[in-house]
């Protein structure tokens, strides 16, 4: 893998946030007010008929959507997934970029909810739902427990 296949404005995540780590390495962009996660698949990524697994993509698909919503509540974090689904529409290679999307996002009291999905140059690899319990809604934070998260100090 090259650094020239990396598009711009794409950060690096840094090693140490969990089962993301499985990902590495995994790149992460904010514009505006959308996220944007990638990684291009390598052999650690991908399955014994040599393309990306799903457990990949659906970690990818995750990450992506939990990191959108609270995004539009203006946290840099995570949250507990309650819900993912994912639909698997084409295959992802050895060698190619892949760019998950977090692109219609809502968020009520005590849930977000995020649709988008995972695209390599070809066009769609997978569609994911995600619904997403927000624990520090009023009256569930205990002793400031619930913070802004390691993906809070990835530099933009």
């Amino acid at each position: 893998m090259t650094d020239n296949m990396i598009p711009p404005g794409y950060v690096q995540l840094p090693q140490g946030l969990g089962f993301t780590d499985m990902l590495a390495p995994c790149y992460r962009k904010l514009d505006e007010d959308k996220v944007y996660f990638g990684f291009v698949v390598d052999n650690q990524h991908s399955n014994s008929l040599g393309i990306c697994h799903g457990g990949a993509l659906m970690t990818l698909a995750d990450i992506c959507a939990a990191s959108g919503v609270n995004l539009a509540r203006g946290i840099r974090s995570g949250s507990p997934t309650i819900n993912l689904s994912m639909d698997f529409i084409a295959i992802a290679r050895i060698g190619e970029w892949l760019e998950a999307r977090a692109e219609q996002v809502s968020v009520k009291r005590r849930f977000g909810f995020c649709n988008g999905g995972i695209y390599n140059a070809e066009g769609i690899v997978a569609r994911f739902n995600g619904t997403f319990y927000l624990p520090d809604h009023q009256g569930m934070r205990k002793n400031g427990a619930i913070g802004d998260g390691v993906l809070a100090e990835v530099q933009d």
